[in-house]
C-alpha cells in the first residue's frame, strides 16, 4: 500500500501517471483489472486470489517478445496473444477445481497456485530476469522522442508518450466496456443466478460448473489484457510490478470498497483508492503546517502517519458501506 513515487497531481502523462490513466491501467492496476476480479466475485461469488498470476502472465507475456524480436507492434501482438493463451490455458486448468472444490477451499488453492507461480517467475531468472524482472524498449511511436508534429496542440506536445498515454486508455476503456456487455448479456445474467442460488440455477437445467469455469477464463483473458497494458506503459516487467502481495492486496481493498455486485464499483473503488494513496499524505502536510498547534492532534495528524490514517478511512469505509460504496448508494435508492 506505498504511495507510487511516480505519482502526481497534474494529468498531464508527461509529468507521471495522472489520476484519470490510473483509473484505467496506471502502475498499479486499475478499473479494467478491477473488473475482471469483480465478474468472478461479484457476479459468480467466485473468491481467486490467482488474479495476480494471470495478470503477469499478460504482462511477461508482452515484455518477452519485447525484448525477443525487439520493439514492434508485431511482437506486441504476438506477446499480447501468447499472455492471453496462457492465461486461458491456466484459468482452464483452475477452472477445473471449481468441479471438486467450492468457496474458501478454492481461495486457498488459488492462492497457493500464485505463490508457487512467483517463486516459479523469481527463479527462472534467464527467462524472466528473477527478481530484477525485465526491461525492454516499445516502439518507437509509443516513446517521449517521437513527435507527431511540432509545437504543441491545446498546450500538449503530441509526442509518443502521449500517443501511448491514450492507447492505453482506449483499449483499457474499450476493454470495460466489453466487460459490462458480458454481465448485461444472457451469459452475465445466468452467472448472477448461479451466485444467487447456484443450488437452483442447476435444478433449473443450468451447468453451473461450465459457466463457472467459462467466467474464469473470460476474467483470466482479461487480467492478462490488462497485464500486457502496464508492461507496455512501464516498459519494465518483474515480480514487484504484477506478482507482489501488495498488489492483491490492494486489489481486495479496492473490491471491497467499491462493491462488489457492479463493475462500476471497480472505477469508483479505483478512485477512492488511488486519491486516498496519492493525496492524503499531502492533506496531512498541509494541515500540519497551519499556526493552529493542538499537541496531541497535531502529532496524530503528522503526514508521517498517514498509512495510519488510511487503514483508519478503509475500516470506516467498510463499517459504513458493507456493501461497498456503488451498492450501498443502490440500497438507498431503492428506499426512496
Amino acid at each position: 500500500m506505498s504511495r507510487s513515487p511516480n505519482a502526481s497531481p497534474s494529468l498531464s502523462p508527461n509529468l507521471g501517471p495522472s489520476l484519470a490513466q490510473r483509473l484505467i491501467s496506471g502502475d498499479r492496476p486499475g478499473s479494467a483489472a478491477l473488473a475482471t476480479l469483480l465478474l468472478l466475485i461479484g457476479y459468480t461469488g467466485i473468491v481467486s486470489f490467482a488474479h495476480t498470476m494471470f495478470f503477469a502472465l499478460g504482462a511477461y507475456g508482452v515484455a518477452l517478445a519485447l525484448t525477443s524480436l525487439g520493439p514492434s507492434f508485431a511482437a506486441i501482438g504476438l506477446g499480447l496473444l501468447l499472455g492471453g493463451l496462457a492465461a486461458a490455458l491456466v484459468g482452464v486448468l483452475l477452472g477445473l477445481f471449481l468441479l471438486r472444490v467450492r468457496a474458501i477451499f478454492f481461495s486457498m488453492v488459488t492462492l497457493a497456485v500464485a505463490s508457487a507461480f512467483a517463486v516459479l517467475v523469481s527463479q527462472l531468472s534467464f527467462l524472466t530476469g528473477g527478481e530484477d524482472g525485465l526491461s525492454y524498449a516499445v516502439p518507437r511511436v509509443l516513446t517521449p522522442a517521437f513527435r507527431l508534429v511540432d509545437g504543441t496542440v491545446l498546450g500538449a506536445r503530441i509526442d509518443g508518450r502521449l500517443i501511448a498515454y491514450y492507447a492505453v486508455l482506449v483499449i483499457a476503456l474499450i476493454s470495460f466496456l466489453m466487460m459490462l456487455r458480458i454481465v448485461n448479456s444472457p451469459f452475465g445474467r445466468v452467472l448472477k443466478a448461479i451466485r444467487e442460488n447456484g443450488f437452483r440455477a442447476e435444478a433449473i437445467g443450468y451447468e453451473v460448473a461450465r459457466y463457472r469455469m467459462l467466467a474464469n477464463i473470460v476474467a483470466a483473458i482479461f487480467a492478462a489484457l490488462s497485464g500486457a497494458l502496464i508492461a507496455i506503459w512501464l516498459k519494465y516487467t518483474g515480480p514487484a510490478t504484477t506478482l507482489s502481495l501488495e498488489i492483491m492486496t490492494d486489489v481486495l481493498l479496492m473490491v471491497v470498497v467499491g462493491g462488489m455486485g457492479t463493475l462500476y464499483g471497480a472505477v469508483i473503488g479505483v478512485a477512492v483508492f488511488t486519491l486516498m494513496q496519492n493525496y492524503l499524505q499531502d492533506l496531512m502536510r498541509l494541515v500540519s503546517t497551519t499556526d493552529v498547534k493542538v499537541p496531541v492532534v497535531t502529532e496524530l495528524l503528522s503526514p508521517d502517519r498517514w498509512l495510519f490514517w488510511l487503514g483508519v478511512l478503509f475500516v470506516a469505509s467498510v463499517y459504513f458501506f458493507p456493501s461497498g460504496i456503488v451498492g450501498s448508494l443502490r440500497a438507498w435508492s431503492r428506499r426512496d
